[in-house]
């Protein structure tokens, strides 16, 4: 009798699938080998929510704007962002097409297992479950960070700002800020799911009515505004950075929209607290890709229109510290009304879209905890997947919390071991995005049953495509952004994915084989 994946002959049977639609969500579950242990009680709309708010347009871009600013200016941003957002919804649809097979907490490394059979399985569940929660620690450990930083930056400005004498704040205390955010994300994420819901709704809201506000309401109040040939066609090439080609320049510049158009995979992590999951879970993925790329255009198109100056926003010497989106905001509002109060505010709106955000990231950090440790895979797997009497993985949710402070912790050495660090959040996630569908156009092509949202005849095609464009930016974002190179300029990404690499490979070869099987029934 064909077995579960990763499951001795003599234990309980694999169930065929049966995607047919008088089948429960929680019978669809055992079939895959659990029972329902979480509570089953988001919507369609509550499972967008936390991952349009771990997606969070006005959070990556805000981050990474002075990226974007620097490596080709307005055309890398209003012409990159359309060109990754389209690449990234094929990515998000070829995992939209698995996630309906599989409706599991486990997300990714459960797809490879199952595509990949019982001979290849357990190793390439190992190594996706780890590139994924790894990535997943990542990116919690950058957005509560950048947070930090921004609380910074307001403090500065709110005090005259860095040429009127204003608070810097040292890196301890940013770091503190940082710890103390965690925190509070990991107590909101203790409560009932009913709770966190509401939240995770409200988030969405916030980001929406954010982006609308801020992208009509900056380039409207500021005194000088670019033209519209500035902002369609001005490539800057004065990165400091010693790079002169334009094509290099443009490649590098599209860090800032991959870096923000990422985390969709929470849908897949949420689908066993999901009502109909298997068509509810690819929704989300795509609904909130789809609207995010969007919404993210009209708030690049409406702040660089309030950019004049570029050299000066990127300069450590303005009144914020180098912070380009932070120095537009209080230039806007300073020059028309001799103060830089409504910026501030306007920061006040951005600083709490990055809290939710943070806060939906912890929530899916803690489900690909819960689920992968419920499979036996991480180091005291029987403590981090219980469930409190709230139908809640309190214990995951607060080991990610407490990785992601310790992950932090490098930037009290340099920033640069920081974005080491942070970087596996853009490409380390992106490999364990690409190899369930890598898995699923190759060696499960043929044995690949559809849920109810299925590409049809188009799958294997956008399956390619996906895994040519995450191979491509993996090797593109990997590429130097700074000659000549030296210990400071050296980009560290594939310093920090190889690294993880060879941690997982080292564990798999010496430990690991032996006693990982891959995902496990608990029924």
């Amino acid at each position: 009798m064909e077995t579960a994946i990763g499951i001795s002959a003599d234990s309980a049977p694999y169930i065929p699938l049966d995607h047919e639609p008088n089948v429960t969500d929680d019978a669809r579950l055992n079939q895959l080998g659990y029972k329902q242990e979480l509570s089953r009680s988001l919507s369609a709309i509550a499972n967008f929510s936390v991952t349009f708010s771990i997606i969070s347009v006005i959070t990556g871009l805000t981050t990474m704007y002075s990226t974007g600013l620097t490596f080709g200016g307005p055309v890398t941003m209003v012409y990159g962002w359309p060109i990754v957002g389209v690449l990234t919804m094929i990515v998000g649809l070829a995992m939209a097409e698995i996630c309906s097979a599989y409706p599991t907490s486990g997300g990714l490394y459960f797809w490879s297992a199952r595509l990949c059979g019982n001979e290849w399985g357990p190793m390439v569940s190992w190594f996706t479950g780890w590139f994924n929660i790894v990535g997943q620690w990542a990116v919690t450990t950058s957005v509560d960070f950048s947070l930090a930083q921004l609380i910074q930056v307001i403090i500065l400005l709110s005090t005259g700002g860095k040429n009127g004498g204003g608070y810097e704040a040292s890196k301890y205390v940013v770091i503190a800020f940082h710890g103390a955010i965690l925190s509070m994300h990991a107590i909101i994420n203790s409560l009932p799911i009913s709770v966190l819901s509401f939240f995770g709704q409200l988030a969405a809201v916030w980001n929406l009515l954010g982006v609308v506000l801020l992208m009509i309401l900056i380039p409207s109040v500021a005194t000088e505004r670019a033209s519209a040939k500035f902002v369609f066609t001005h490539f800057n090439t004065d990165n400091g950075e010693g790079i002169n080609s334009k094509v290099y320049i443009f490649v590098l510049g599209l860090l800032m929209s991959q870096y923000t158009l990422t985390g969709y995979d929470a849908s897949a992590h949420m689908t066993e607290e999901t009502k109909n999951a298997d068509k509810n879970g690819p929704k989300g993925i795509i609904s909130a890709i789809g609207i995010s790329i969007i919404f993210g255009w009209g708030y690049l198109l409406g702040i660089t229109f309030a950019v004049t100056d570029i050299p000066y926003l990127l300069s450590e010497d303005n009144d914020a510290g180098g912070y380009a989106i932070a120095e537009i905001f209080y230039l806007a509002f300073k020059n028309r009304y001799g103060s830089g109060v409504g910026g501030i505010i306007c920061l006040g709106v951005i600083a709490i879209a990055i809290f939710f955000c943070g806060m939906s990231s912890v929530t899916s950090n803690s489900r690909m905890v819960y689920a992968f440790s419920r499979d036996g895979a991480m180091p005291l797997s029987s403590l981090w997947h219980k469930v409190n009497k709230q139908e809640v993985p309190i214990n995951a949710v607060w080991l990610s919390a407490f990785i992601s402070f310790c992950m932090a912790l490098t930037s009290l050495g340099s920033l640069v071991a920081f974005q080491a660090m942070v970087s596996i959040a853009t490409i380390g996630l992106y490999i364990a995005y690409a190899l369930p569908i890598f898995f699923r156009v190759s060696l499960g092509r043929k044995s690949f049953v559809p849920g109810p949202f299925n590409l049809g005849r188009y799958g294997v095609v956008v399956g390619w495509i996906a895994v040519l464009w995450v191979a491509t930016i993996s090797v593109l974002f990997s590429l130097p952004v700074a000659y000549p190179v030296t210990s400071e300029t050296l980009n560290y990404t594939p310093v920090a994915v190889g690294g993880l690499l060879f941690i997982t490979v080292s564990w798999w070869i010496v430990s690991a084989r032996h006693w990982f099987t891959g995902p496990i029934t608990n029924i």
